[in-house]
């Protein structure tokens, strides 16, 4: 009853709605292309097919230096609700892939809150925003998301949650994580949030034990690393899930298995096999 309670003060929030234009311009998609040290055999020309989850480059929030909070993130009480919980993290995202975006092309994202709810958990009271995101382009729509937001308080100590085993899985790959990636990341997604690139803030404000790794940076390491496993197949959707904290001093590995379904599962893990972020990737027919 309490939660249903607290949830009514955001049903004004839900199903608010913003479109933002943008063309796709090569330039983005090359410097991600460079900062993950991908080849440099691909020209990224106008009119190429844009890497899925690549979209996340483009219709950022030019949010005006007078309206950034201490975190670094937009304050609160813009598109997204007024949550008062200081921690914000991206989640997790459910993804269904259509069709191509093509470079140096219009296109259009459309943006709707789908819920607010409020439950109780063993670090407190923590906040989840569900977001539904269209991105279109030459009258069609091309990628589908839901992005789950997590608000929650700072605690005094760093408490991950409990650790999750990788399971066996056939392929794996190292990846090299520092400081210099992350901040690159940060400013080719316009992502302001300090606990990416600012350690003394991340350690002695939000009490991390270094600098954290990007949600959507794994799930972007992962996509490409499941893709290149099967650079034949065509990808038809794509979920993740952060589960538990990565930082820049951690040894990662991407992992990847066949699943029952015939798609893979994917896995951000270090060096102590400890689950980080868990993804699926399913292949169209």
């Amino acid at each position: 009853m309490e939660n249903a309670l607290a949830d009514h003060q955001w049903n004004d929030w839900i199903g608010r709605s913003e479109t933002r234009g943008d063309t796709l311009h090569p330039g983005p998609a090359r410097a991600l292309n460079a900062t993950l040290g991908g080849s440099e055999s691909i020209p990224f020309n106008p009119g190429d097919a844009l890497p899925h989850l690549w979209s996340w480059l483009y219709f950022l929030d030019p949010a005006r230096k007078a309206d950034i909070g201490a975190d670094g993130h937009p304050k609160r009480g813009g598109f997204l609700p007024p949550v008062a919980n200081p921690r914000r993290m991206w989640a997790g995202s459910r993804c269904t892939l259509h069709g191509p975006l093509r470079l140096d092309r219009p296109a259009r994202k459309t943006s709707k809150i789908l819920s607010v709810t409020e439950k109780q958990a063993r670090s407190g009271l923590i906040t989840f925003v569900t977001v539904a995101h269209e991105v279109e382009s030459d009258g069609m729509v091309a990628f589908r998301e839901e992005q789950d937001i997590v608000y929650m308080d700072i605690p005094e100590v760093f408490s991950p949650p409990p650790a999750q085993p990788l399971p066996d899985c056939a392929h794996s790959e190292a990846v090299d994580i520092d400081p210099v990636l992350l901040f690159r990341f940060s400013a080719l997604t316009f992502n302001g949030h300090r606990i990416h690139y600012d350690r003394p803030y991340a350690m002695e404000v939000e009490n991390y034990p270094g600098l954290v790794v990007h949600g959507p940076l794994q799930a972007i390491m992962l996509f490409d690393y499941g893709t290149r496993l099967f650079p034949d197949r065509v990808a038809s959707a794509f979920r993740f899930r952060g589960v538990r904290p990565l930082f820049d001093f951690d040894q990662t590995r991407l992992n990847a298995r066949q699943n029952d379904t015939g798609g893979l599962d994917l896995f951000t893990a270090n060096a102590e096999g400890t689950i980080s972020m868990t993804a699926t990737l399913e292949w169209a027919s």
